[in-house]
């Protein structure tokens, strides 16, 4: 959620010229990236309730991207919460004690590389 924003950022501020160009700096594709920044259709509320789940230090996040991308096309934010609901409740009920070992999906790779470009600051 946080690096969707960073991206928008980004590009509102000139710093990069589109999401192809993030792409490419990024070494991912557009459609990765065009999934990643689909979150910032999501409701403000549900988007803070990401940004503030506990930190998951062992195993997978209790929620995944690919559970969140189907409620991003959903224009209606009162659905949308409706939809999201159980999703939320399950990373603050805190099954978040787990995450995905470092380097494997395709975060980790664009997110060390714009923590690493100075893009974005670490979230440790």
């Amino acid at each position: 959620m946080a690096l969707a924003m960073r991206f928008d950022e980004l590009i509102r501020s000139g710093q990069v010229t589109d999401y192809a160009e993030l792409a490419r700096l990024g070494h991912v594709s557009r459609a990765r990236l065009s999934q990643i920044t689909s979150l910032l259709a999501l409701a403000p509320d549900i988007q803070e309730d990401i940004l503030f789940l506990p930190r998951t230090n062992k195993g997978r996040d209790p929620i995944q991207l690919r559970q969140l991308l189907p409620i991003t096309i959903i224009a209606d934010w009162r659905k949308q919460r409706i939809r999201c609901g159980p999703l939320t409740e399950i990373g603050l009920r805190g099954r978040a004690g787990r995450r995905r070992p470092a380097g494997q999906g395709h975060e980790q790779g664009i997110c060390r590389w714009f923590i690493a470009s100075g893009h974005v600051s670490s979230p440790r």
